[in-house]
């Protein structure tokens, strides 16, 4: 008997990787392709879609394909559209799930990274039986996918969930997105390397990381730095604990989360983030709520979680008729 399986594609700047996935979450195949490099998106999606039935093949006739999960930057999962992304090649309105559903006579889906991975946390990772609960990725920037009452919050318009684009200081740091402050400007990776760089700048604070340049400095080093009692790095990241923490005592307040995963770059220095993260969010937390929210790394974190997310969300669609 045949194995239903979904395909799950995660479409970055630079490559876009894609797996078999069946409904444990087990990745049958994995594979990646440049996304860069085509004219138009229909000829993307052409080699791509090609690609992945010689895949399919590959795995004979044990397997039924069911859907195209799909995650991108920038997209609408109302309209099963990219929108004017900033690191693809191909700008404006881009209805990328209608034309993976063009070369498969499947269901397709398409949703922003962060969802995907809150949808993969709450079908394969730590949120299995939860209801309630925020994922919160720490990469290059800050993304969010909030799930309320098992349900993915999307909004009315398809982009409910910026958390990374909630303002700490109105005039603070510029932003990717055109303003000032956004909360990803300080807790991400890249944040954290311009806190850094602010605390050489007005602190007299020893640090080793005073001899490194600021395009040869990564987060990871920052966390090795602190691992090693670094005053300085450990310093940058309790300043990225409180801004975080202060951001997601608010999130707290808007939905009531049992949860809170924190995933990514950042989140993988692990008690030197989530230490400070967690005293601060308490800080700031409203006492109805204090003591009562997780905060967890992520389930998946050994996986390829943005394509696993990708087949969550698609499995999640079928689930749902």
């Amino acid at each position: 008997m045949a194995t239903d399986v979904v395909i799950g594609i995660d479409i970055g700047g630079t490559n876009t990787a894609y797996a078999v996935v069946d409904r444990s979450g087990t990745l049958a195949c994995e594979s990646s392709v440049p996304t860069r490099g085509y004219r138009s998106p229909e000829e993307f999606v052409a080699a791509v879609s090609e690609r992945m039935r010689e895949s399919l093949k590959g795995l004979g006739q044990s397997v039924t394909l069911r859907g195209v999960g799909i995650g991108a930057p920038n997209a609408n999962y109302y309209n099963g559209t990219i929108e004017f992304a900033p690191n693809l090649e191909w700008k404006g309105v881009i209805k990328m799930a209608g034309l993976f559903a063009g070369h498969f006579p499947v269901p397709a889906a398409i949703t922003n990274d962060a969802n995907a991975a809150a949808i993969g946390e709450m079908l394969f990772g730590g949120a299995r039986g939860m209801k309630d609960f925020i994922v919160i990725t720490l990469g290059t920037g800050l993304g969010s996918g909030i799930v309320a009452g098992g349900q993915l919050v999307y909004g009315h318009d398809g982009f409910a969930g910026e958390i990374g684009h909630t303002i700490v200081d109105p005039d603070g740091r510029q932003c990717g997105c055109g303003r000032r402050g956004c909360l990803e400007t300080y807790a991400s990776a890249s944040g954290i390397k311009r806190t850094v760089f602010e605390l050489l700048a007005t602190s007299n604070l020893p640090s080793e990381l005073r001899e490194v340049a600021f395009t040869g400095l990564t987060a990871a080093m920052v966390s090795d730095a602190a691992l090693r009692g670094d005053p300085l790095a450990l310093e940058a990241f309790e300043h990225t604990g409180r801004l975080l923490g202060l951001k997601l005592a608010d999130a707290v307040a808007h939905t009531s989360p049992e949860a809170i995963f924190l995933f990514g770059g950042l989140a993988n220095a692990g008690e030197l983030i989530f230490k400070p993260t967690q005293r601060w969010m308490e800080e700031y937390m409203l006492n109805i709520f204090k003591n009562k929210v997780k905060l967890l790394p992520s389930g998946l974190k050994d996986k390829n979680v943005a394509v696993l997310g990708a087949a969550a969300l698609i499995w999640n669609e079928l689930k749902n008729g």
